[in-house]
């Protein structure tokens, strides 16, 4: 007992407690805007930060025929809770096959796609880059700006990123003269992150031209393009439509890598669905790559669990699901199209200084509004309304009652000197 006592006495936090010397880290620049507007009292509070829909009364909208088939699996008694293969559930992956390059893509047919199901879009950009990382390491070259898990991600698979020049700020368009000289001078081999759509934070993506100067410049450079779609619907409002880069770099003989997300376009935020997907020049290459994808997914989870994919696979797998949930995710979908009319429209009428007409050029869940860091910071401390000091402002935030006094507070930020 006395010898423990000493021990005790002896005992120095700076130099014996293993944990003294980590730092508070800071908080998610996402999660904290959501957190500080949960606090806050305001009855004029708006969450611009949210990246999730919700519906004209601000509530988040759990998607009719997710319900529906969330009743079924819970009420199926052929189910069980034994692990899934590493891979994945085998409908849901060949499902998502189909909704990323098409019904009778060729690629599918001769087993030149492997593709495994990942803990949502960040789990399968995080097994995608630990698999490069092991068999084609190389630089990453990142959209700037991009969203900002992504420099995380890459960063935690160790591997070295450089951006190139998305944004123009003056248009507040896409900079494709940029793009290309930045991508012609990389290093042969690179990797390229592409968002397929709805680009984060911007909301600006190439035209259909534009994306062919992409693939050109890529097949010189002998470039992996690395895809991201986490908001495959929400661009043009086509689910067709938003995935052209995948199927034209695809129909050009690229090999490469997609990440693929459900959490918007299904509404599965918290069951973490997604798919990676590699493209590869044959079926015998498909099998090796394949084995280490799984070695990959074994140390990062193990494997996947099922209830999200056994739903999402009911859809992509059933014609009658699969129309219900596309009828449905045009719904969706409208709604933030339409508030991207109203906010045009209620900025225009007020005579807010500036051009304003990229509100409704950009598409998807965000706005890159071109406010200031300082105007952001204004608009949350006088106005509470809660956006990324970026500017980045989430359009699903907005509804039929805020709009205005969303435009109201816009034009006091801007006008403010």
């Amino acid at each position: 007992m006395q010898k423990l006592q000493l021990l005790q006495n002896q005992y120095n936090p700076t130099s014996d407690d293993i944990f003294y010397h980590i730092v508070q880290a800071p908080p998610d620049p996402i999660f904290g805007i959501a957190n500080a507007y949960k606090a806050d009292t305001s009855s004029t509070k708006i969450d611009l930060g949210v990246g999730a829909y919700r519906t004209d009364e601000e509530k988040p909208y759990v998607f009719e025929i997710i319900k529906k088939l969330e009743k079924e699996i819970v009420n199926d008694p052929t189910l069980n809770k034994e692990y899934l293969p590493i891979e994945g559930l085998a409908d849901f992956n060949k499902g998502c096959q189909k909704l990323m390059f098409g019904q009778n893509s060729p690629l599918i047919a001769s087993g030149q796609i492997v593709t495994a199901q990942c803990l949502g879009g960040t789990g399968a950009l995080r097994v995608g880059f630990e698999f490069v990382k092991r068999h084609i390491p190389g630089d990453v070259y990142v959209s700037k700006p991009t969203w900002s898990n992504h420099n995380q991600v890459i960063e935690r698979a160790g591997l070295n990123q450089f951006e190139y020049p998305y944004f123009e700020p003056k248009t507040k368009g896409f900079n494709c003269a940029g793009t290309i000289e930045c991508l012609s001078q990389a290093r042969m081999g690179s990797i390229v992150l592409l968002h397929v759509c709805a680009h984060n934070p911007t909301g600006v993506d190439p035209t259909e031209a534009e994306w062919l100067q992409i693939a050109d410049v890529c097949k010189k450079r002998r470039l992996v393009p690395f895809f991201d779609c986490a908001y495959q619907g929400f661009a043009s409002g086509c689910i067709e439509k938003d995935v052209f880069a995948v199927r034209k770099f695809a129909e050009l003989g690229f090999q490469m890598i997609v990440a693929q997300s459900f959490s918007k376009n299904m509404g599965l935020y918290n069951e973490r669905v997604g798919a990676i997907h590699i493209v590869t020049s044959n079926k015998d290459i498909s099998a090796r790559v394949l084995s280490n994808l799984k070695i990959v997914i074994r140390t990062i989870c193990s494997n996947p669990p099922a209830i999200g994919a056994r739903i999402a696979a009911k859809i992509l797998t059933d014609e009658k699901n699969f129309n219900a949930w596309v009828e449905e995710l045009k719904t969706v979908t409208g709604r933030i199209i339409k508030m991207r009319t109203l906010l045009k429209q209620e900025l225009d009428n007020l005579q807010v200084p500036g051009n304003w007409d990229h509100i409704t050029r950009q598409t998807g869940f965000f706005t890159f509004t071109g406010l200031t860091p300082e105007q952001c910071d204004l608009l949350t401390k006088q106005y509470h309304v809660y956006l990324l000091r970026s500017g980045r402002m989430s359009m699903a935030g907005i509804t039929s009652k805020n709009v205005r006094y969303l435009a109201e507070s816009i034009k006091a930020v801007v006008q403010k000197k």
